[in-house]
Order: structure tokens, then C-alpha cells, then sequence
């Protein structure tokens, strides 16, 4: 459809357009359908691809793609990709040359000047290509394919009622360094782009213009660097270091820059904000926070755009990172006056950007908020007090993959999402745009601020513990280290393990799911028996079927939509059962507390017959309890291929340094010493894995697909 047919549509005040293309209907679909069938071309690239191709290139040539204005709003952005696609092909020496040459660019139509700039410089078009002269020199593109290109995209002359709003904005419009931006929450400046192209689309083309901006953890600047109209922002920042840094910049010219501590200056102790005690903060900022507040009538909005430290003190007593000086390292982080106020909120007082929404909420009630932060106080189950408070309205926003910051570990969404504070409208759903590392629209993802059922963590029955001494594991063989404050140091009646099942997301799920052969040492674990057995192995295939990725990795299990069939339940055993998470084993001469302990494995789905043990195995409940079982052919196809592993391991005269390693004194070893101990003894003789892999991986595409189909995770 040609772009000029669409717009009209695009324009009618009658047709609702829902803020994402999952929102879209029957009904909008009914009512736009008979314009777009009217004006719309259909091709079928498989026949039509040439014809396409044609009609595409013969729009360029005559104009008829629309093309983006320059406006105050777009400003930076554009001199930006100006003088990455020009300006670099102009040999210019003096980077401050960059911006005379660009406004002669832009003020010209292609055929003649459209407004003559003070600065002299001035654009020749001739036969050759665009000639720039200015101070005496004439300067020609080394090539004009990105000339070309730029100018594919962009419209120019710029608006009437804009070009002399832009022309004196010229002086502030030098090359962004980008190295100078990067801080300790750097954020890349390709993703500043795409917040402010959000924040256009959200609030309207003159935003800059209309709103008062405030970020009060600026660093040395990232956001503001893409920023048309700088006497609208205020700019402060802990660090001193900071405040000098972003004064020498002559890209923030105009703005107000200062010192300020936000989470201890100003707060009295009673929680309250009292601006006299540190006098740091502008009059006119003051003034503005004032005319908000009273609503006065002609008072310019704030808003907050802030990328604020993502830090969050841990209990340091009972919690240790690698080398147990990680978590003292945040000893304190969040301890700031602010937090004072917040006792009553529990796991959310320790997030550092939380503690900046509270006071954000008291001190700025009216304001709009834009900011690049974790999502737990969208989704979390620990921020569920924090979210009875945060009821702004969700605007728009986006996610981006938390490796675009360099400074941060893991795969993990970030968040730029906008709010309306003023406005008490709280979304079930977050719907964002998705965005991978380049800052490309991948897809679209919804973050749930109350999950639409119950978590899959409450459906299964935690026996509770009995008075019988248990061995309390770390990991499949190893016991824990610790006798104090220990769990899973007494069984449950009828307890044939237990499964580690911490937290009920992603993030926890990928290294949290396991099933052991007795107690699990610390918290986040049940007992599995006979009677939560299907259960726990549902619950343990949910959790780790479906493959992590940054994108769903605050994603909450949901209990079943649909009342589970017999087959899916039993592909969940034996996915369970041949996992690599399953830890079972059997083990004699375990030492702890000063004692030594055996490990009994009831997780063995075959008889000692078939795979040819030399010794009795202690139990044989699973095979008892799959024996009237009707497999999947996929099921039935790992278990021959696991047959047969467990078969060569039995076969097998190990050398003693694997089977002290893994504990080889019994004829039940676990999956997990079978799969280890042919691993480990490839070095002498190679065990082909492929078969049984090929196997596992047809029963895993199976079982993927269902997990959204019986709704353990949201849509």
C-alpha cells in the first residue's frame, strides 16, 4: 500500500489503534478492512518477487516513499546519523565544523537554499555530487552512497516553524565520543535512541518542548546526549566527579548540572522531603516540583528519565558469593536515609532503583516517569507489597537483552517502560516491545503484574518432615559442609527423595531444579513420594524443558490451564528420569556430623536383569510404579537407549579413580553416575551418546509445545 494511501487511515479519530499488535481484534479488523482492500497490492513473492522488486524501486526514484522530517525532537538524532553516514566522507578536520556544514545540508532542498545560514557555509549541488564550502574550503564526498542513503530517509527542508528553532540550536551539536558517556550504568547510546524514539511516539512529537526533564542519576549523561531543547533538563548526580565531567560538555550546554544525593539529601527522618536542609536543589526546579503538585494552571510537566543502579544489598549474614566477599562488598548499599520509610515493603526496601521510585512517588505524584531498570517490580512475587503502592499507568515501553550494559552479568530483560504517576490505573499486563542487542524490534513480550493463576511452586503438596535423620546434600554426592541451621536433615514419611525446586521463574528454574536421593541442605526444596511423584515430575519438566533466554527469564509457571493427560504425565518421568539434573544415586561411606551415610536410589526404571547388575539394587520402587505405565513411542524410545547406557555401565571394570569420584560401591548407582562415569572413561573407551541424545531431544521437542498448550506459562 503506498504510504500516502495509508496515512489518512492512520489519521481517523474514530478507529481505536491498540497500543500493540497483539491488541488488534476482529472488530478494528472489520472496520479497516474495506480501505485496506481498496488500496491495498498484494504479492506473492513466489511468483511476483521481480514485480515487487520493480514497484519498490520505482517509488524511490519517484519520491513517493514518505520520508522522516527533522524536527527539534529528532535533532541529535539525526546530526548523529549525519555525520556518521556525511560528515566522515567530507575529510573535515576541526569536529566543530561538522554542525555549520550540517545545517547547510539540511536547509537546502536539494535544489537551492532554503534559509541561509549566519555561519557562511553553504551546499553546491553539481554534476558531480554535493559540494560543501565553508571558511575558504571546499569539500566533496569520498563517496555519495551514504549520502544517498541518508537523504532516502530523511525529509528536508525542515518545517517552516521549525528552522529557526534548529539553527540555533547548532552550537550544542558536536560528535558524541561515545567512550566519554560510559560510566559504571552505562547506557549505549544506540539505546538512547530508541528510548527517545519511545518517548515521541508515547508523549508527542514537541515532548522536549513541553516537558521539564529530571534525571537525578545522570552519570556523566547518557540520556540527555540525544536531547534537542537542554534548557528543559536538570541533570545531578552523586558524584562530584560526574557534575565536572558533564560541565565541560559543551553537548550539555544550557542544561542545569549539580551535585545531589538523591536517597539521603532533603530527607528528613521522618521520610519526608524538606528542600531547606541541604538547599542544593535549583529554585527552578524546586518552583516547577511545586506548580505540579498544586496543578497550576500553564505549569510545564516533569518528567523523570533516569537509569538508576540496579544494586541490592543481600542478607550478608546468612548468604555468601564465590570467595564470600561479594556479598559483603554490598554490605550497606542500601542503606540510605529513604529506605528509613520503607521497613514495611521487606525484599523490595533492598533494591537500589526501588527506594528512587518511593521517593519519585512522594515528591513528584504528578510526574510522567521513563526508566531503564530490572522488571521485578512489574512481575516479581517478593515486590507484591511494593505494587499494592505502585499504581501509575503503564504507557508503553520497551525490553532489551541486559548484555547491551556492559557492566551487568547474566541474561536478563531491561526495561524502559513510561508511566503516567499522575494517573492511578494499574495494568494486569505490561505488553513491550522487544528489542535484541542492536536495538531491532524482535517481537513483542506482556510481564504480569498478578499472574492470571495460581504459580506451579503452590500445586503440588511439601510433606512435611518426620524425626528420621537424613543426609543433607549439596549435590548428588557431596554433603553439605554445614551442621548449623541446615534443612533437609530429617526425612518425610514415605520420602524416596528430594527436589530441589527453588524460586518460580526462569531465573531460578535453570540452575534450582534437581532431584537428589535425600535432603536438599538449604531452602527451596520438598520431599518427593509416592504421592507427589507425577506431580514433582510435571514440575521439574516445566521448569527446565523450555530453554532460558534473557527474554523469558522473569517468566512466572503458572498452574495448568487444562487437566494434564495421562501420556504428558508419564513423558514427564521419564524426562525427569534422564535428565541431567536428576542426581539420584547410590552411594555407601558418605561423612557428616561426624558419621557415615548411604545413599538408597529409587529412581531406577529397570531391573537389575536388564541391565545386567552383579549385585541386588536395595530398591525397586520405580519399577513397580511404571509397571503398568503405557508409554509414548518417544518415551519408550529413551528408555531403550537409556536401557542400554545403564547396561554398559554395568559392563564396565571401571579404574578406582572414577569410581571414588563417584562413589561405585553399590550395584543402584544413579543416572547421574552412570552418565558421569562413561563420560569420565572416554578417555580409554568411547560410550556413543548419540543414540540415546537423538532420542531425549524428540522427546523434548514433543513435551516443548505442550508446556503452552496446558498453560504453565503465560501467553
Amino acid at each position: 500500500m503506498p504510504t500516502e494511501k495509508a496515512l489518512p487511515l492512520l489519521d481517523d479519530k474514530t478507529i481505536a489503534w491498540p497500543k500493540s499488535g497483539s491488541g488488534a481484534g476482529k472488530e478494528l479488523g472489520a472496520q479497516i478492512a474495506p480501505y485496506v482492500q481498496t488500496h491495498i497490492v498484494e504479492y506473492e513473492i513466489a511468483h511476483d518477487e521481480a514485480a515487487f522488486i520493480r514497484a519498490v524501486k520505482d517509488a524511490i526514484k519517484q519520491r513517493r516513499i514518505i520520508r522522516t522530517p527533522i524536527t527539534p525532537d529528532n535533532l541529535r538524532q539525526v546530526f548523529d546519523r549525519w555525520v556518521a553516514m556525511i560528515g566522515e566522507e567530507l575529510g573535515v578536520t576541526a569536529q566543530s565544523d561538522y554542525a555549520v556544514l550540517f545545517f547547510a545540508d539540511i536547509m537546502h532542498d536539494g535544489t537551492s537554499e532554503a534559509m541561509h545560514q549566519p555561519a557562511g557555509a553553504r551546499l553546491l549541488m553539481t554534476a558531480s555530487g554535493p559540494t560543501f564550502l565553508y571558511d575558504g574550503q571546499a569539500y566533496e564526498l569520498a563517496s555519495d552512497r551514504g549520502y544517498r542513503n541518508f537523504w532516502a530517509i530523511y525529509h528536508r527542508p525542515p518545517q517552516q516553524k521549525h528552522r529557526h528553532y534548529l539553527l540555533e540550536r547548532r552550537d550544542s551539536l558536536l560528535p558524541v565520543d561515545e567512550q566519554k558517556f560510559k560510566g559504571a550504568y552505562y547506557t549505549p547510546l544506540h539505546i538512547v535512541d530508541k528510548a527517545y524514539d519511545q518517548l515521541r511516539a508515547t508523549l508527542g512529537e514537541n515532548w522536549q518542548d513541553r516537558y521539564l526533564v529530571w534525571d537525578m542519576c545522570a552519570g556523566v549523561g547518557n540520556l540527555e546526549a540525544k536531547h534537542s531543547n537542554l534548557r528543559n533538563v536538570f541533570m545531578s548526580t552523586l558524584d562530584k566527579a560526574d557534575v565536572t565531567i558533564m560541565k565541560s560538555n559543551p553537548a550539555f550546554s544550557g542544561a542545569e548540572i549539580f551535585q545531589y544525593d538523591y536517597l539521603n539529601d532533603d530527607v528528613t527522618d521522618f521520610g519526608e522531603i524538606d528542600y531547606t536542609l541541604s538547599n542544593k536543589l535549583p529554585i527552578a526546579l524546586r518552583q516547577a516540583i511545586a506548580d505540579a503538585k498544586d496543578g497550576k494552571k500553564g505549569a510545564k510537566p516533569i518528567l523523570v528519565l533516569i537509569n538508576p543502579p540496579y544494586a541490592e544489598a543481600m542478607n550478608v549474614d546468612s548468604k555468601k558469593e564465590s570467595g564470600g566477599t561479594a556479598a559483603t562488598a554490598k554490605k550497606g548499599v542500601s542503606n540510605t536515609r529513604v529506605s528509613h520509610s520503607m521497613a514495611d515493603l521487606g525484599y523490595a526496601a533492598r533494591e537500589v532503583f526501588v527506594q528512587f521510585l518511593h521517593r519519585i512517588m512522594l515528591e513528584l505524584p504528578a510526574s510522567h516517569l521513563a526508566m531503564f531498570s530490572k522488571l521485578k517490580y512489574v512481575n516479581s512475587p517478593n515486590f507484591s507489597r511494593f505494587r499494592e503502592r505502585w499504581v501509575a499507568d503503564y504507557l508503553s515501553g520497551f525490553v532489551v537483552p541486559s548484555r547491551v550494559f556492559d557492566t551487568l552479568k547474566g541474561d536478563f530483560p531491561i526495561g524502559f517502560l513510561i508511566w503516567n504517576l499522575g494517573k492511578d490505573a494499574p495494568s494486569q499486563a505490561i505488553d513491550t516491545f522487544a528489542l535484541n542487542r542492536a536495538g531491532e524490534v524482535i517481537g513483542e513480550k506482556a510481564f504480569y503484574r498478578e499472574l492470571p493463576r495460581p504459580a506451579l511452586a503452590d500445586w503440588f503438596v511439601r510433606p512435611r518432615s518426620n524425626k528420621v535423620p537424613a543426609l543433607p546434600l549439596n549435590n548428588a554426592l557431596v554433603p553439605t559442609d554445614r551442621t548449623g541451621d541446615v534443612r533437609g536433615r530429617f526425612w518425610a514419611d514415605g520420602a524416596l527423595g528430594s527436589m530441589i525446586c527453588k524460586g518460580n521463574d526462569f531465573q531460578n528454574a535453570a540452575n534450582a531444579t534437581a532431584l537428589l536421593s535425600s535432603g536438599y541442605c538449604s531452602a527451596g526444596a520438598f520431599f518427593v513420594t509416592e504421592d507427589n511423584l507425577a506431580q514433582a515430575a510435571v514440575v521439574f519438566t516445566v521448569r527446565r524443558v523450555i530453554k532460558p533466554s534473557w527474554l523469558n527469564d522473569r517468566d512466572q509457571f503458572l498452574q495448568p490451564a487444562l487437566p494434564l493427560s495421562d501420556v504428558f504425565k508419564s513423558d514427564c518421568l521419564v524426562w525427569m528420569l534422564f535428565n541431567y539434573n536428576n542426581l539420584s544415586a547410590g552411594a555407601n561411606d558418605l561423612l557428616w556430623d561426624n558419621r557415615q551415610w548411604s545413599l538408597v536410589n529409587h529412581f531406577i526404571p529397570f531391573t537389575e536383569s536388564e541391565v545386567g547388575a552383579k549385585g541386588r539394587f536395595e530398591s525397586d520402587f520405580m519399577v513397580r510404579y511404571i509397571a503398568d505405565v503405557a508409554f509414548s513411542p518417544e518415551a519408550n524410545a529413551v528408555l531403550e537407549e537409556g536401557r542400554k547406557l545403564w547396561a554398559r555401565f554395568h559392563a564396565t571394570s571401571f579404574p578406582r579413580k572414577i569410581r571414588d569420584e563417584f562413589k561405585l560401591g553399590r550395584p543402584d548407582a544413579g543416572w547421574y553416575q552412570v552418565r558421569r562415569s562413561l563420560e569420565a572413561y572416554g578417555d580409554t573407551e568411547l560410550t556413543e551418546f548419540e543414540p540415546f541424545k537423538s532420542a531425549y531431544a524428540s522427546l523434548t521437542a514433543k513435551l516443548r509445545p505442550q508446556i503452552h498448550e496446558f498453560g504453565f506459562l503465560p501467553e
